[in-house]
């Protein structure tokens, strides 16, 4: 319980009562789908009674990004300016990694909130859709702590640090609930397919555009899955 317990003190902005040690969760970073569930099932209670598509789908997203207290979100703008940038590696590094907000970020976080926002509208089953993608999303970021092989020091280079590449599985198999969810199975497993290739897409281009990976594009990954799995949910 203190592994979960200080996963959702650093992944929410649930009142938890007295921090708990870091290290509890570092050593068991496959339990980020945890905060998966957490985060969108709240997001999907509260959804479930609103019956306007539009406004529900403004409701979800406001209440995954106030839950996570906006970090994921935060390291999805830092993305878009370093994405951004021209030049060498360098210069896209510093441009990620300074407090400034550039286009970039302003680009970045619009695009990727439109998209979520517009899949949920035509999502046929909101409250699933979105617990779906958070889910994903954090499955992702395990995904990104255990594999991305990090270019500076930072949380995420110490999360990396005591990660095993056999979390990968346990990460795998605490989202195999998300088959209960009453909405075709064929979708929860595209889902997760396409978690795998945004995942993929993401280690690489942040490989070649930073030589590695940071807290940023372990968050921007968060966003840009939630996003992403929203979308297909709403095209099936």
């Amino acid at each position: 319980m203190k592994s979960v317990i200080a996963l959702l003190q650093f992944g929410t902005s649930l009142p938890l009562g007295r921090p708990v040690d870091f290290e509890h969760f570092a050593r068991r970073s496959y339990l980020y789908p945890l905060a998966g569930y957490v985060i969108g099932g709240i997001a999907a209670a509260v959804t479930y009674w609103i019956a306007s598509p539009a406004v529900g789908a403004a409701v979800a997203v406001a209440v995954v990004l106030l839950l996570s207290g906006c970090n994921h979100f935060d390291g999805l703008l830092d993305f878009g300016d370093g994405l951004m940038a021209h030049g060498s590696r360098e210069r896209r590094i510093a441009a990620m990694t300074d407090r400034t907000t550039g286009a970039g970020a302003v680009a970045a976080g619009i695009v990727v909130t439109l998209l979520a926002f517009a899949g949920l509208q035509s999502a046929a089953h909101l409250p699933a859709a979105i617990l779906i993608a958070e889910v994903c999303a954090k499955v992702a970021m395990s995904w990104l702590t255990t594999l991305g092989v990090p270019f500076r020091e930072g949380i995420h280079s110490y999360l990396h640090g005591l990660a095993k590449p056999w979390f990968i599985v346990p990460t795998i198999l605490l989202a195999l609930p998300l088959f209960l969810l009453p909405v075709p199975r064929m979708s929860v497993a595209l889902a997760l397919a396409a978690t795998a290739v945004i995942a993929a897409l993401m280690l690489a281009l942040s490989g070649r555009l930073f030589g590695g990976v940071n807290g940023d594009v372990v968050g921007a990954t968060n966003e840009i899955v939630r996003a992403g799995v929203i979308l297909l949910l709403a095209l099936l």
